[in-house]
């Protein structure tokens, strides 16, 4: 086994596995997965020998099986990944996790106050199983630095700029505050890879895995829908090796930022303006939000704003904005409004505000990004005013509320640290 990956989510079975399955050398690696600490994907992975069917949704829709994934294990099965870290085969660690697992402070200080990462480092020093991820990977780290294993990359699939860098810094911080010379040794040894992805990929409903069964003739109770269109750009070094994911379209760079800013304002961006403003439109979907005119109009307004602080050939901004029209309009993937919603307080901060700060600071009133959280919080009176009809309401940890008379949210305030400092 030459990766290990935690994260056993959609996202990772339609783009970083897809990516091993294709690459030419894929028979000399094999994915250990590690999901969270439910138990149904796993076992059901399990049970199908860790096979599973993509359905590429379009015009038209093709069907894939997966088996890149040799084993699939929950976040509890502390013993194997203590044993796939000590592993000298090991080479490659990625990760695919949520904006809201991030664990820094809006100063970008690890927050070693944080209930769940100062648990873990009393668990970590008691030699009990810890339950973050940056817990986790200190963990198997541990165990690897007493193994006397090779360096490896850690590569971080996450949806935030620089999350190689924002990897490494929270891992670290974990391991000094547990034994400083594991720090150290992790300085030494391991490789911090950042990454820029994007394939849409929404969650699997009763409707996929029967839509599947139908088209395929087989049954399979896990399956993923996504788009064909996929993007994986890398930067860092892999000391160990990795597959020749180039091979099949990843790129290698020495520098993702452009990359990560163009997905994360012009894709992610745009979906969380469709997510708050289309559900109180009446709307479900990306496709049916951006098939309304209004909404479009708002997503165009959007664009044309980010495109201004984009540091790539306008060549490359067309063929991307156009590659997206065409993406946001596919009706064969229902990408929940909802799914988008969740967690804005996490999301909004990397997405929309660099934009509005770089607006201000030109001194434009930026109009586009700042529909985005105006929707996020409108009152609900204003909403019966406006007649619209909620589809959904976001669910959010730093519970994101209107607060009539105040001037700011605070929550997501004091969360982004930066409207407050935008000048006027």
């Amino acid at each position: 086994m030459r990766i290990v990956h935690i994260g056993l989510g959609n996202f990772f079975r339609a783009h970083q596995a897809w990516y091993t399955e294709h690459a030419p050398d894929a028979d000399r690696w094999g994915i250990a997965a590690f999901g969270g600490r439910g138990g149904h994907l796993a076992a059901t992975l399990s049970e199908q020998d860790c096979l599973y069917t993509l359905r590429i949704a379009g015009e038209p829709t093709r069907h894939e099986v997966i088996s890149s994934i040799s084993h699939a294990h929950t976040a509890r099965a502390g013993d194997q990944w203590r044993m796939y870290l000590r592993s000298p085969q090991l080479a490659v660690v990625t990760l695919t996790v949520t904006e809201a697992a991030s664990a820094l402070t809006p100063g970008g200080q690890v927050d070693l106050n944080h209930e769940d990462l100062r648990n873990d480092i009393e668990r970590l020093r008691a030699g009990s199983q810890p339950r973050t991820v940056p817990g986790r990977l200190a963990d198997g780290l541990r165990a690897r630095q007493a193994a006397d294993g090779r360096p490896l990359a850690v590569v971080s699939c996450d949806n935030l700029a620089g999350n190689g860098a924002r990897a490494k810094q929270v891992v670290t911080a974990v391991a000094d505050a547990v034994d400083p010379a594991l720090s150290r040794w992790i300085a030494a040894n391991i490789s911090w890879v950042s990454t820029v992805v994007d394939r849409i990929t929404p969650a699997t409903t009763a409707d996929d895995i029967d839509a599947v069964t139908t088209e395929s003739r087989r049954q399979d109770d896990v399956p993923v829908v996504t788009e064909a269109f996929t993007e994986w750009v890398l930067a860092g070094d892999f000391p160990a090796g990795r597959p020749e994911w180039d091979e099949v379209g990843a790129q290698f760079v020495e520098d993702t930022t452009p990359f990560e800013n163009r997905k994360l304002w012009m894709l992610n961006g745009a979906h969380s303006l469709l997510a708050y403003a289309g559900g109180i439109r009446g709307h479900d979907t990306v496709a049916q939000a951006f098939d309304d005119p209004i909404l479009q109009g708002w997503v165009d307004q959007w664009w044309d704003e980010v495109a201004t602080h984009l540091a790539l050939p306008p060549t490359e901004m067309t063929r991307y904005r156009a590659a997206l029209r065409t993406r946001f309009s596919n009706q064969h993937i229902k990408h929940r409004l909802a799914q988008i919603a969740a967690d804005g307080s996490q999301k909004l901060p990397p997405r929309i505000v660099p934009v509005a700060r770089a607006e201000r600071h030109a001194g434009r009133l930026p109009h586009g990004a700042a529909r985005v959280p105006c929707r996020l919080v409108m009152p609900p009176a204003r909403r019966r005013r406006a007649h619209a009809r909620p589809r959904h309401r976001p669910t959010d940890p730093g519970k994101l509320r209107h607060h009539p008379g105040r001037r700011t949210n605070r929550p997501f305030a004091t969360s982004t640290a930066t409207w407050q400092r935008t000048p006027t």
